[in-house]
This record gives structure tokens, C-alpha cells and sequence, in this order.
């Protein structure tokens, strides 16, 4: 059966209907599993991701009623780890993410309306970013530094704020030139008015569009730090470091590593299908506010 979500047009701000695809509504399922995930084991009285017991370490799933998914090798349970995993990791990633989009769109609508040296500063600024390697950038930093999932925030929330900026800046430059920004302007409005009321509202959707797709990349790139050991450390869990714990124990309790996995899979398969959504039909849907509309 085909979903129908209510939707503006663009060009007529009628109401107008997009179809949600089945592998929007497969990456919906996907993420709210995830959700469920980490929502779910925390209300229940036997909590406790930190709660120790030798005896009932390396435990199979199902091989014990009170651990349903088995125990690492400290015998703490496997489920309560990776939903607090979970929580942690989703937390750092929707943080990065909102930073990076934040910096970016601010950046580029300004040099999209401004224009001029602030643009050429901005533009040289972010090519040395992407020149960066991350990676490489997080190690040096962790040498001095202790790391931590506020560092991770940091610097990857303020080396990943490129692709904003550069939509943004195309965005803004073209509506400079439209006449519901330059009207208002001859009428004596102040430029920030202008940028609140006519160019900010038609930006923000293509930064939700990029923010959706950077989700999964975030992902993937933050657990590879917490593999690495450059973020949130033990015994905080996340899901790269419950992989790189787990690695140890293939051959004793594969699961250990196993089910981080498929919760990291989860997410960044419902963040791609959903960005496929957004990417497909957000740009017509989204565009029905200010100028625009």
C-alpha cells in the first residue's frame, strides 16, 4: 500500500502529496528499531551496563534468561551495553551534525549574500579544511589532548561543515538577486531582517537534505574513531569500541562484536534510504516558505 504524506508545492504553496517510497519506510523501520533500542533497555529495573559478574562472562545469546543477547568478558550484559552504546553513539553523531550544519549554513549564506572577500575567505578556508585529513587531525589532537566525545564533537564538528556551506552559498548568491529580497531592501528593511525572513527559510531544507545524508557518514566515521580509541573511552561504550573489545573474542562469543555491528548497520542503512527520500522529493516539498513560496 502506498503512503501518502502531505506536502506544499513550491510554486503554488497548494497542499501537494509525495509518495513516501517503500525504502523510505524501510529506513524509517530500520532507524526506529535503533531508537527502540536505545529507549527501551534503560526503563526496564535490571539496568546496569557497568554491573560486573566473572561468572557469567562470554555468555551465548539466549544461553541465560536474565542476558537475552549474552554477556562480554566481565560479565556485564551485552543488551544494556549496547543500548547505552547506542545512546552514546547517536548522541555524538546528531551533535556533529547540528555543529557542523549550524557553521556551514551560516557560512555559506553569509558569503552567498555578502559575497566579495568575506566569500574568497571562506572559500580558501574551506578547501584547507577538506585538505585535512581527519583521521591524521584526530590523532595529533589526542596526543595532546585526553580524548573524549567532547573532542570528537569538536573537531569533527568543525572540520565537516564544507558541503553546507557550499550549497548554501549557491542558494543564498541566487536569491540575492530575486526581487523579494532586493524589494524590501529599497523599502528600507535592515539586511538582517532580510536574511531572517526571505533567505534563511528558503536555505534550510537543503541543509536538512544534506544533514539527513551526512548522518550515515557521520556514523561510520565517528565508530571508526572509537575503534581507534580517539573518543569516548572505557568504561564508557560505544559502538566502536564494543567492535574493538569484541574482536578479541571471535572465536569465543562472536556477538560481542556482531551486535554492534548490525545496530551500526541499522542506522546508516535507514540514514541512506531516508536521504534517498529527501534527496528525491524534499528539494519540491520543502520549498514552499518566504520568497519561494
Amino acid at each position: 500500500m502506498t503512503v501518502q504524506i502531505p506536502t506544499a508545492s513550491a510554486s503554488t504553496g497548494r497542499p501537494a502529496r509525495s509518495r513516501l517510497r517503500p525504502s523510505a519506510a524501510i529506513g524509517i523501520a530500520m532507524i526506529g528499531a535503533v531508537l527502540l533500542l536505545a529507549a527501551v533497555p534503560p526503563l526496564t529495573p535490571d539496568f546496569a551496563p557497568f554491573r560486573q559478574d566473572l561468572g557469567s562472562a562470554l555468555l551465548a545469546p539466549f544461553a541465560d534468561i536474565r542476558h537475552p543477547v549474552g554477556t562480554d568478558a566481565l560479565g556485564r550484559d551485552l543488551l544494556d551495553r549496547l543500548s547505552l552504546a547506542t545512546s552514546v553513539t547517536l548522541g555524538i553523531t546528531l551533535a556533529i551534525v547540528c555543529l557542523n550544519a549550524i557553521i556551514g549554513t551560516t557560512i555559506g549564506i553569509l558569503s552567498g549574500y555578502v559575497g566579495g572577500r568575506f566569500e574568497s575567505v571562506a572559500s580558501v578556508v574551506g578547501n584547507v579544511t577538506l585538505a585535512m585529513p581527519v583521521v591524521l587531525l584526530m590523532i595529533a589532537i589526542c596526543a595532546v589532548l585526553r580524548p573524549s566525545a567532547a573532542l570528537t564533537i569538536i573537531v569533527l564538528g568543525c572540520t565537516w561543515w564544507v558541503g553546507y556551506a557550499r550549497v548554501t552559498r549557491s542558494v543564498s548568491g541566487a536569491l540575492r538577486q530575486q526581487d523579494f529580497v532586493i524589494s524590501p531592501l529599497t523599502q528600507g528593511a535592515d539586511t538582517s531582517w532580510v536574511l531572517v525572513r526571505h533567505i534563511v527559510p528558503n536555505v534550510w531544507p537543503h541543509t536538512l537534505i544534506i544533514a539527513v545524508t551526512d548522518l550515515a557518514t557521520i556514523v561510520l566515521l565517528e565508530s571508526s574513531l572509537e575503534y581507534l580509541g580517539l573518543g569516548v573511552q572505557p568504561p564508557i561504550p560505544s559502538w566502536g569500541g564494543m567492535i574493538f573489545e569484541g574482536q578479541k573474542y571471535l572465536g569465543a562469543n562472536p556477538w560481542i562484536a556482531i551486535l554492534p555491528g548490525l545496530a551500526m548497520f541499522l542506522a546508516v542503512a535507514g540514514a541512506q534510504f531516508l536521504s534517498h527520500q529527501f534527496t528525491a522529493d524534499g528539494r519540491g516539498a520543502l520549498l514552499r516558505r518566504g520568497g519561494m513560496s
